[in-house]
């Protein structure tokens, strides 16, 4: 079946809601061309979509809430199946900044570092500066990955940066950050400290890798 098609499904399934046939969806690629497939080929596009209708209002709040319901359906499932794969890199931390609770994209960086063998220290959702720079600390972690969805709160990432510098660990730590807003605003990664980004969750163990030194580094932004 073409893919197009199938994402078109996807999307008409989530907009009537119904949550069941979406995730059976998923699981069937899944099971045919493995649960990275079903995330990359057709999770991620159709939720980026369903975030361009959503910010033009063209979706109702039910469809937009059915959306998150369904990606965790299928994160999690993604999660269980790779529980088994050795964390032989890291370890790194993660969150989304203060005052953010946009978990998705969170969610997908954290699958795709752990099946590329990185360490995963989830902090969640609305997490403080201090509680990355000290979870950093207590895990010896050279990079943190902060999230923001919007710009009033990704301006809050300039705070994680801050505590860094304070503490005299911006030489030792890097902190990358990633989420919607950064797509849109490129240059909003300077201005917040950030040390790099991706576009794609799928990008984010290339990323760590770079900026841990595993790679050559080069401009994410």
């Amino acid at each position: 079946m073409d893919i197009e098609a199938v994402r078109t499904r996807l999307l008409d399934f989530i907009l009537i809601g119904e949550r069941k046939e979406a995730t059976d969806l998923l699981d069937d690629w899944a099971r045919r061309f493995h649960w990275r497939a079903a995330i990359v080929e057709l999770l991620e596009p159709v939720l980026d979509e369903v975030g361009k209708r959503w910010s033009a209002e063209k979706i109702s709040l039910a469809a937009g809430y059915m959306a998150g319901k369904i990606a965790e359906d299928v994160l999690l499932k993604a999660v269980q199946a790779e529980e088994a794969i050795p964390q032989i890199k890291g370890p790194v931390v993660i969150g989304n900044i203060e005052d953010d609770y946009h978990s998705l994209g969170r969610k997908l960086v954290t699958i795709f570092l752990r099946t590329a063998g990185w360490r995963v220290i989830d902090l969640g959702n609305d997490v403080r500066a201090e509680e990355f720079v000290d979870a950093a600390v207590a895990n010896e972690a050279k990079i943190i990955g902060v999230s923001a969805m919007m710009l009033t709160t990704a301006e809050n990432i300039r705070n994680v940066r801050q505590e860094m510098d304070r503490r005299g660990l911006s030489g030792r730590i890097k902190l990358a950050v990633g989420g919607a807003v950064f797509k849109m605003r490129p240059e909003l990664v300077d201005e917040v400290g950030g040390d790099g980004t991706v576009a794609s969750a799928v990008d984010a163990p290339r990323l760590m890798a770079q900026l841990s030194g595993m790679e050559d580094a080069h401009d994410l932004a």
